[in-house]
């Protein structure tokens, strides 16, 4: 099939519905209840059937498309975008963003109700039961029961000894003793900050006008849940602060940029269950790149995840952007001022195991969305990631 679709690399949108790969990631069937199938599920084995669905999963691509992609790329960067210009979008990309959301508002974007499929990480009391596994996998001990800090412990090689020669050791730690010293450490003087009295801590970098908070927020009910969100763009957070749903007493929006060292964030280290990072990554210079990573992991507790989705080498916005819009290697400047930088999956690996974290999921969403109205075929190339960073102090 040709590699069209509904998107000019210039950085007009002919399409807002794809274009920012924001969309619902997957179809919605009624043979569901209306629910959407999580993707890897939905395949095109009858090319004729292509329009019978809204996307396909893991679609195959052939050599001959895998190579006109490759020679598309080299097209679109042979000229570089001007070091000046460069420049001027580094210095005033919140600027760029600004306009944005100044013209879209909150009309640009689907809520992604499709994250909890993708990411059950944000359910209730997720984090619960995945506490407990991560601490057996890491100890090799039982865990009877958690209660807030306390953990109640059962070493299944010493179930036989008595109370008398247990009292006689007390000296002796457990190895879990350390890992819940950590986990116990993370309530201290942590008073001071919007959130500081919550179990479970969120932070979205890059919320945009809230199409990712908000859905967590009707979604996940659980009391302790506190959710940050932080985004470039003062427009954006003004939207998520004047919402109608907005709920200070369950949320925090805050301008932030990801890149800036000095500023700090507005909780302490090790104090986050779940940082996500929905297409924002991408939207940064690649250099900064390693250094905004690390600084997030510094913000997890041990055992909290990055959650990521973002724009893979290939993906059909990549290869409809016009010669003279690369700024660098995969790396390039939409019309509208905004960036981009489409990822493998090696270099979101190195960026986060660099960070110290370890990888629990690393794969490449090929997709092949349709629109059955205009009879356009769009090859979409996403990369979904989570990364955990290790209780073990010697690795995290």
């Amino acid at each position: 099939m040709a590699l069209r679709g509904l998107y000019s690399g210039g950085g007009e949108i002919i399409s807002a519905s794809c274009v920012m790969a924001d969309c619902c990631p997957g179809d919605v069937s009624a043979a569901t209840g209306g629910k959407r199938v999580q993707f890897g599920t939905r395949f095109l084995k009858d090319p004729s059937r292509v329009f019978h669905h809204n996307a396909w999963d893991n679609v195959e691509w052939s050599e001959e498309q895998e190579e006109a992609a490759e020679r598309r790329v080299r097209e679109n960067s042979a000229q570089r975008v001007p070091p000046e210009k460069q420049v001027d979008y580094e210095v005033n990309a919140h600027e760029y963003w600004n306009n944005f959301y100044k013209i879209h508002e909150n009309g640009f974007f689907k809520d992604r109700h499709w994250l909890f499929t993708e990411f059950p990480e944000l359910t209730p009391r997720h984090n619960q039961s995945n506490l407990k596994s991560l601490l057996l996998k890491d100890s090799g001990h039982e865990i009877i029961e958690h209660r807030g800090c306390g953990l109640i412990v059962s070493n299944t090689q010493e179930q036989q000894k008595t109370s008398s020669h247990s009292l006689n050791h007390k000296e002796q730690k457990h190895p879990i003793d350390e890992a819940t010293q950590n986990l116990c450490h993370l309530d201290i003087n942590t008073d001071g900050f919007p959130g500081s009295s919550a179990t479970y801590r969120i932070l979205e970098v890059g919320c945009g006008v809230g199409n990712t908070v908000f859905p967590i927020l009707h979604t996940n009910n659980d009391p302790g849940l506190f959710v940050y969100c932080c985004d470039f763009s003062a427009t954006a957070i003004d939207l998520v602060q004047t919402n109608s749903e907005y709920d200070p007493s369950r949320c925090f929006a805050f301008v932030h940029d990801l890149c800036d060292e000095d500023k700090s964030y507005p909780m302490p280290k090790e104090s986050l269950d779940i940082i996500i990072l929905i297409f924002v990554l991408s939207s940064i210079v690649p250099d900064k790149m390693q250094n905004a990573v690390s600084r997030l992991s510094y913000l997890l507790k041990p055992g909290g995840m990055i959650l990521l989705r973002d724009y893979g080498r290939y993906d059909m916005a990549q290869l409809r952007f016009k010669t003279g819009r690369c700024l660098s290697e995969n790396f390039y400047v939409r019309g509208d001022g905004t960036r981009v930088y489409f990822f493998t999956q090696d270099e979101l690996d190195t960026l986060f195991t660099t960070a110290g974290l370890e990888k629990v999921q690393n794969m490449v969403d090929h997709r092949l969305q349709v629109n059955r109205g205009k009879q356009l075929t769009m090859y979409r190339v996403w990369i979904q990631c989570k990364y955990r960073k290790p209780f073990s102090p010697n690795t995290g």
